[in-house]
C-alpha cells in the first residue's frame, strides 16, 4: 500500500485546514474495502451512492448526516448460534462507510432493494449563492466646465 505525505501542504497553505484534513481522512479511508460501493453521477446536481448490503435488513442499517458527513452503519444481530457452518464465505460482519459530502449536497432519500442500498443526493444551491447578471445601468454626467465653454 502506498502512503502520501501531506505534512509540506500544511506548512504552506493557510487556511486550508479542512482540506488537508479531508484528504488525510480520505487515505484512511480508502484502506478499509468493506463494504463495496459505487457511486453515480446521475444528473448535473444528483448523484447516487450505492453500497452492497447483502444480508442486511433495513433494521440493521442506519444512515446519519452531520453537517457534511454522511454516515453509513451496518450492525447485524448475532443470530448463528444454532448454524453450523462447513465454510463461511459471505462476510456479513459489522461496518461503517463515512462519505465526506460537499456544501449543499442534501441527502433526498434512501432505498434498499436486491441487496443494494441506494442513497440519492442532490445539490441544492441557496438562491443568495447562485450567480446572478447586474444590469448596467447608463447615467448621463454633465459636466460644468463643458457648459460653461
Amino acid at each position: 500500500m502506498r502512503t502520501v505525505d501531506f505534512s509540506p501542504l500544511y506548512r504552506s497553505a493557510v487556511g486550508f485546514d479542512r482540506l488537508a484534513s479531508l484528504l488525510d481522512a480520505a487515505a484512511i479511508e480508502n484502506a478499509a474495502g468493506y463494504p463495496p460501493y459505487n457511486i453515480e453521477r446521475t444528473d448535473d446536481q444528483a448523484y447516487r451512492i450505492d453500497i452492497a448490503v447483502a444480508g442486511f435488513k433495513p433494521d440493521e442499517l442506519t444512515i446519519d448526516v452531520r453537517e457534511t458527513l454522511l454516515t453509513v452503519q451496518g450492525r447485524k444481530t448475532a443470530n448463528d448460534d444454532a448454524r453450523r457452518y462447513l465454510h463461511r464465505g459471505l462476510a456479513e460482519r459489522n461496518f461503517e462507510r463515512k462519505f465526506q459530502l460537499a456544501d449543499h449536497v442534501v441527502v433526498k432519500d434512501a432505498r434498499i432493494a436486491d441487496g443494494l442500498l441506494s442513497i440519492n443526493l442532490v445539490r441544492e444551491v441557496p438562491e443568495a449563492l447562485k450567480p446572478r447578471q447586474i444590469p448596467i445601468q447608463q447615467s448621463t454626467l454633465t459636466i460644468e466646465n463643458e457648459k460653461a465653454a
